[in-house]
């Protein structure tokens, strides 16, 4: 299956907004989850594939080809890494993260 791409239709959108694009891309099993582990530096296929919980070859082989293709992360003689635009997408991920804990705090509070 090819990566979204904006200007074409995705997932939930046929506007082809880029945004849309981005947030398909992202919502691939495992996507968000590479970029985060490779957020400290580059790693083995087999080393991603232990700090995501095993998760299958075949399922890992997808989301590199994807986020390769994306131009989000590359092989390195280290292994794979985070190119500058996937980099630069993981510092404006961050802050959802931040967020999410205070968020997790207020719906616990509300039980």
């Amino acid at each position: 299956m090819p990566i979204p791409k904006p200007g074409s239709p995705v997932r939930g959108s046929k506007s082809g907004a880029p945004i849309m694009a981005l947030f398909d891309l992202l919502g691939r099993r495992w996507a968000m989850g590479i970029i985060w582990q490779l957020s400290d530096g580059p790693l083995t296929f087999r080393a991603i594939q232990s700090k995501c919980n095993s998760m299958s070859p075949s399922v890992l082989n997808a989301r590199i080809k994807d986020l390769t293709e994306a131009m989000l992360i590359e092989q390195t003689p280290k292994g794979y890494a985070l190119t500058e635009d996937g980099i630069e997408l993981f510092e404006i991920l961050q802050p959802f993260h931040d967020w999410s804990h205070k968020w997790e705090d207020r719906l616990e509070s509300k039980k």
